[in-house]
């Protein structure tokens, strides 16, 4: 990958100083501190999240529990006035339950599809759990927020993003009822939008032990204070997307605050940085493409380790992984290849095998943060 322009709009604000200018001393600190990230790269950026279901029912579709077929539930939950019902789709290995689970929202999107990708999670023993996440709230331009989740929490004003999240937690619940999941390995993953949903849906619910989002472009992993042009790997130049690209092109995914920032990225009172941190000391594994210049790979890679100062500060620095591959913008059996990978290393500490993790395809660029970790684990 060749950078042929790069633009920083300002330095990452400080994720060790309050807002009222007081350091971050003690582990007791961090966890005030963490309260006021949550405010912004949370609430600001998404609104307010829904909150827990008054209730769940999971009604079978097949016959439930069945090893090499797909096994379906309809859950409906929310609230008994509205409730809100959607699917689940699992691919169940051969043993015996608790499973390590792999949860992905994005059974809108072909690749989810393919049984190539649901037998390599099958073969090692990991049960792949699919939702079509706009079910819960459809993927279209809906000013008023109006239908599905919308109208079972009307009180509270939040995106898309955060109710295709709000189901990430809702199929745990589900899986954890079953007595399907191995609560030491629960992967949230997803791509582009489900990337940002999968994110999310990780920061809210510490049950995730590993979040893993895949190019999630402007609005969640990349970096709004970069602005960056590269060339593809067949000599295209093509450029990031801005907050200004998305917050006009989908603004039902975000919060309303989210607007008044279009222009004005410096005074953003928080980066990517921030939300990835909330995801500290679990697990967060970030893969990117070298041609998806769109989901901004500089700007992904300076939030990266802008967050992993809060990592080292858990003595975890090792819990923070990217990986680049070759191609654009695609959820590949590559990725689901390394994912893999990850989880066995965390489920049984089997070294890393691929070269690829923490290589990058640019040369990396000076941080644009001058601040550390006020102590170390």
């Amino acid at each position: 990958m060749k950078i042929t322009s790069y633009e920083v709009l300002g330095k990452l604000p400080d994720l060790f100083t309050f807002d009222d200018g007081r350091p971050v001393r003690t582990p007791e600190d961090w966890a005030e501190r963490r309260k006021e990230l949550y405010r912004t790269a949370v609430e600001l950026q998404y609104g307010e999240i829904p909150p827990e279901p008054e209730f769940l029912e999971i009604d079978p579709i097949t016959l439930p529990n069945t090893v090499g077929r797909m096994n379906i539930w309809k859950l409906t939950t929310g609230t008994r006035a509205h409730p809100v019902s959607f699917t689940m789709y699992a691919h169940i290995p051969k043993g015996k339950a608790p499973y390590p689970v792999v949860i992905d929202g994005d059974l809108c999107y072909g690749c989810m599809q393919d049984p190539v990708i649901s037998d390599k999670f099958v073969e090692h023993g990991i049960m792949l759990v699919k939702f079509n996440r706009d079910e819960i709230v459809p993927d279209i331009r809906n000013p008023k927020r109006t239908g599905n989740l919308y109208e079972t929490y009307a009180d509270r004003n939040f995106g898309a993003l955060a109710a295709w999240a709000w189901g990430y937690s809702r199929v745990l619940d589900a899986l954890e009822t079953l007595g399907l999941v191995n609560r030491n390995s629960v992967t949230f993953t997803g791509l582009s939008r489900g990337g940002k949903a999968a994110m999310l849906a990780g920061v809210l619910d510490e049950r995730a032990t590993i979040v893993n989002p895949e190019a999630t472009c402007a609005g969640s992993c990349s970096c709004y204070r970069v602005h960056m042009k590269a060339l593809t790997e067949d000599g295209r130049e093509l450029r990031s997307e801005t907050l200004k690209d998305i917050i006009n092109a989908f603004p039902d995914w975000f919060g309303p605050g989210m607007k008044a920032y279009e222009d004005d990225e410096a005074s953003l009172p928080f980066d990517s940085h921030s939300l990835k941190a909330l995801v500290a000391p679990r697990v967060y594994f970030d893969c990117q493409a070298e041609s998806d210049i769109w989901s901004g790979p500089v700007n992904t890679y300076q939030s990266s380790i802008a967050a992993l100062e809060v990592w080292k500060m858990f003595g975890k620095p090792e819990n923070v992984l990217w990986y680049w591959r070759s191609g654009g913008h695609a959820h590949t059996p590559e990725d689901f290849d390394m994912l893999i990978e990850v989880i066995e290393r965390e489920l049984h500490g089997t070294p890393l095998k691929s070269e690829k993790f923490m290589r990058l395809p640019f040369d990396p660029p000076e941080p644009i943060f001058d601040w550390k970790a006020p102590f170390y684990g």
